[in-house]
């Protein structure tokens, strides 16, 4: 896989069942991409069986929630991984299902992709310092995974880190996903931390077109009313070979958008 061309999506699917009754099936047939990470799948092992074990091609690997309906996440690949990682806490958040790794590892070189939905804090306090300890969990995960190997997490991390990320920042400061220690986070992770919002480093001045999500009120998607909140971020190695980044509005299979990005690694 050395110098090979490798093209990533992540989505928020909002439901692995609503999203394929909308036509996520036959997008994915046609965009190709080699591995799609996909969160808020919203299905148990039950569910996926005889349905959802491979999209267009790809299988899949979960990892599910406890709670029915709730959360999950999975990771499609055309290509073999060499191990997979279920969960990275072992305690409140793994029951939620928030974190699968697969391992691209040969003797050259260790490759990760990882699909990862970080928490909502907007129903209320208790989840908004759940969603600070997922931060501080994930933080220390991620510097311990980044000495051992390179990785691209994709994933809805519900977080918008800049003024441009947003359509509304001056009225959302105080709200979450653009409060300040979120995204005094996320700069951590991108200065100290080592790691690259690829998206960003591609598109550093995009704004109104940068979006991801879209609320379901007063009509936030046809006026493009909307957050940036799914991210690729990446070990700088493997960064450094993004060429092109792509949102996809053309059909709306989620209240989020595909985002894509071709790499050679």
């Amino acid at each position: 896989m050395k110098n090979s061309s490798f093209k990533l999506t992540s989505l928020n699917l909002n439901g692995i069942r609503s999203a394929t009754s909308k036509g996520l099936e036959t997008w994915l047939q046609q965009a190709a991409p080699d591995c799609i990470c996909v969160q808020e799948v919203k299905a148990q092992a039950s569910d996926v069986a005889g349905k959802f074990e491979s999209l267009a091609g790809m299988k899949g690997y979960f990892h599910f929630a406890e709670k029915k309906g709730y959360s999950g996440v999975a990771a499609y690949t055309r290509l073999e991984p060499s191990d997979v990682v279920v969960g990275f806490d072992k305690g409140e958040f793994d029951q939620e299902g928030r974190y699968v790794e697969l391992r691209f590892d040969t003797p050259l070189r260790k490759h990760s992709i990882i699909s990862a939905y970080f928490p909502s804090g907007s129903s209320g306090e208790d989840r908004q310092q759940a969603k600070f300890r997922f931060l501080d969990a994930m933080y220390g995960h991620l510097q311990h995974l980044k000495s051992g190997r390179d990785f691209i997490l994709c994933g809805d991390i519900n977080i918008a880190h800049r003024e441009a990320d947003l359509k509304n920042w001056k009225s959302n400061q105080k709200n979450s996903g653009f409060t300040p220690p979120e995204r005094a986070w996320m700069t951590q992770l991108t200065t100290q931390g080592g790691i690259v919002d690829v998206y960003r480093q591609v598109e550093p001045n995009a704004t109104d077109t940068c979006y991801t999500w879209w609320s379901n009120r007063g009509q936030a998607y046809a006026k493009n009313v909307g957050w940036r909140l799914d991210y690729q971020l990446a070990t700088q190695n493997l960064a450094q070979g993004a060429r092109s980044v792509e949102i996809y509005k053309g059909e709306k299979f989620s209240d989020h958008a595909p985002l894509t990005i071709d790499y050679t690694w």
